[in-house]
Order: structure tokens, then C-alpha cells, then sequence
């Protein structure tokens, strides 16, 4: 079945929105190298290995879910990156459950010697920039408690991007 533009609901005009209980449950990457993916997310950001199939896959995950992340060579071992302008993922976010937790996040990219992209305040959150081995986008944040998030007078939340401090971040550990 082929879905056109006639086919897709504009929430604006009274579509059907997706259940407020969804959620995205994990990222499945290509990488080049497991084992140098592995270093990465198990070494550097602490996820734990969850399975291993040989050099073609991996699954890691915090908090002993099933996988948070899938990482695979099956179309890319050895690969090389997209080049810029082209389509493909931007980044995807690992969601720490306090800013205390991003900042022993940032101390282990740092001691790692893995340069950020940038940081970034955002008002309803705090991000950390910075690519894998594989040159994929990795967003490391923090939710504020929703009471603290911005609105404008009319009520509607206001998100903004602003350069975020990070002595101030690596000072709450």
C-alpha cells in the first residue's frame, strides 16, 4: 500500500493524534566496527552489552531493557559515513533521568577526548552534542520537571536555544 499526502491527517484540522502513552523504544545503527562501536557506547557512555552476534551485531542497553540500542554491520562493515547533504539521521537522544547524571555523561566524553558539537540549553532541557565512531548524531540530555518549562503568555511552551554553561553542568558532580 502506497500512502500519499491525501492520506496523512493534519492534527490541525481535528486528525487523530498518535496515544500520549507512545514512546520510542530504541535505535538500530549501521556502524563500520562493532567493536569500536562497542568502546564507544559501552566504554565510554557505561550502557551494558546485552548480547553479541559475532562481529555483525550488538545490543546495549541501561537499566537491563532489552536493548536501548541496536548496532549492526550487516550492510556497512567497513563502511564509511554519509557525506554532508544527504538524507539520513541527524542525531537521536539518550534521555538521563537528571542533570547530575549529564554531567557524569559529560566527564566521561571528556576524559575520553571526544569533542563535542555543541551544548545547548533549550529550556525544557539540557543537550550535549557529539558524534560515535561512525560520525552518527548522539544528543545527550536532561528533561527540567515540566512545572519549570518555559511558556509564553498565551500558555503555549516556548523552546529556545541558547549556549548552555558547562562549568555549571560539570559542577553538579
Amino acid at each position: 500500500m502506497e500512502i500519499g499526502k491525501k492520506d496523512i491527517k493534519d492534527p490541525q484540522s481535528g486528525g487523530r493524534l498518535i496515544s500520549q502513552g507512545a514512546r520510542i523504544g530504541h535505535v538500530h545503527l549501521k556502524v563500520s566496527n562493532i567493536e569500536r562501536a562497542l568502546g564507544f557506547y559501552c566504554g565510554v557512555l557505561g550502557f551494558e552489552l546485552i548480547t553479541k552476534f559475532g562481529s555483525e551485531a550488538a545490543f546495549v542497553s541501561a537499566g537491563g531493557y532489552h536493548h536501548h540500542i541496536g548496532l549492526n554491520t550487516w550492510e556497512s562493515s567497513g563502511g564509511s559515513p554519509p557525506p554532508p547533504g544527504t538524507t539520513g539521521l541527524y542525531h537521536f537522544a539518550i534521555l538521563y533521568p537528571t542533570r547530575a547524571e549529564l554531567s557524569d555523561a559529560l566527564r566521561r566524553v571528556i576524559n575520553a577526548g571526544i569533542q563535542l558539537d555543541g551544548a545547548s540549553d533549550h529550556g525544557v532541557s539540557e543537550a550535549l552534542y557529539l558524534r560515535d565512531p561512525d560520525e552518527n548524531g548522539v544528543e545527550l540530555c536532561w528533561d527540567r520537571p515540566r512545572d519549570k518549562w518555559p511558556h509564553l503568555p498565551d500558555g503555549r511552551l516556548q523552546m529556545f536555544t541558547r549556549a548552555l554553561d558547562l562549568e555549571s553542568l560539570l559542577a553538579e558532580t
